[in-house]
């Protein structure tokens, strides 16, 4: 099969395209036929050599894939060959053939192209086991995205809509801010014209935000401190502008606050097979009824995983990249 290789760590260029053996899926696993394959952040780490794969994980980058299974393995008991989903896997995605847990493959929604259902894994496990599990968001309160314009933004602003939270996001430009409001958000602050504390501040009558998804850090954390609400919950998923700062805890005690964060790759297979779970059945109903869907920005052959990374890096893009190998693209 072809695969992207991965041979020294750096810049985009560093990737070539190769020829290996196709995998053997493990008991528990499927092997995947990929139609296409999602471009993610992590992976751009990855490339860098700051995020090694967990132990037993396929040194290939990319950890989602759509697609349809060809193989299964002996204890496999949901999936048969022919059946078509998207999987979150632990690695291997950017190549023509990919294996994944059974209990991290969900069934492809019918009105969703593959490329489509390969943008959905990675961040919508995401989206779901930190705004939705570990912050609990709920009707009627206030989430601020930072983000809001990439995959983990679109994503997080379309279901805390859906579940009818008010949505505030940053976003850096006046078109990124038009599209996050397009899809559910009540104000997008354009973070390089305003203070996103003031506005939120003002919006939400001084309350704050109940709850805060954060993938920038640096400067972020503070601020972020300051914008919460009583009994706030602030959760970082990464830590774009550095994880370093110097914090006073006092306002975290007064406010109650609750800071976590959290990675999802080195999670064990038992935990994201109940994210799985969860999504199929509150989140799966609303891609169906056209109700939430993945935001595509760019799509590029598997031989073009330069170019895609480049994009990605540019942060020009509102949504998801996805490598695709259908011949059409569809």
């Amino acid at each position: 099969m072809r695969f992207i290789d991965l041979p020294a760590f750096g810049g985009p260029e560093v990737m070539q395209l190769q020829e290996m053996e196709r995998p053997t899926p493990g008991p528990d696993e499927v092997l995947i036929r990929v139609a296409a394959a999602g471009v993610n952040r992590p992976d751009i780490v990855q490339r860098q050599g700051h995020y090694p794969p967990p132990a037993g994980a396929s040194a290939v980058l990319g950890l989602e894939v759509a697609g349809e299974v060809v193989a299964i393995g002996g204890k496999v008991a949901r999936w048969q060959v022919g059946d078509k989903v998207c999987a979150l896997t632990n690695g291997g995605g950017y190549a023509e053939y990919a294996v994944a847990p059974e209990g991290q493959c969900l069934p492809i929604p019918a009105n969703l192209t593959p490329v489509e259902a390969a943008a959905l894994p990675e961040t919508f496990f995401t989206v779901w086991s930190n705004v939705f599990d570990r912050a609990a968001l709920k009707a009627g309160e206030v989430i601020l995205i930072h983000g809001g314009a990439s995959g983990i933004g679109t994503t997080a602003i379309q279901l805390a809509h859906s579940f009818a939270a008010r949505v505030f996001v940053t976003a850096g430009s006046a078109e990124k801010c038009a599209a996050c409001v397009a899809l559910g958000a009540e104000r997008a602050i354009n973070y390089r014209e305003e203070d996103f504390v003031s506005v939120v501040r003002e919006a939400t009558a001084e309350r704050g935000a109940d709850v805060i998804l954060d993938m920038v850090g640096g400067s972020y954390i503070n601020n972020n401190i300051r914008v919460a609400a009583n009994d706030g919950r602030i959760v970082n998923i990464a830590y774009l502008a550095g994880a370093k700062v110097e914090v006073n805890m006092l306002p975290v005690m007064l406010k109650r606050l609750t800071l976590s964060g959290s990675t999802l790759r080195a999670r064990s297979p038992q935990v994201k097979s109940g994210i799985a779970q969860a999504l199929e059945a509150k989140v799966w109903p609303l891609i169906e009824a056209g109700k939430v869907r993945p935001q595509i920005a760019a799509q590029f052959p598997l031989e073009q995983v330069v170019e895609a990374h480049k994009l990605l890096e540019s942060r020009s893009i509102t949504g998801k990249i996805v490598l695709s190998l259908c011949k059409s693209g569809a």
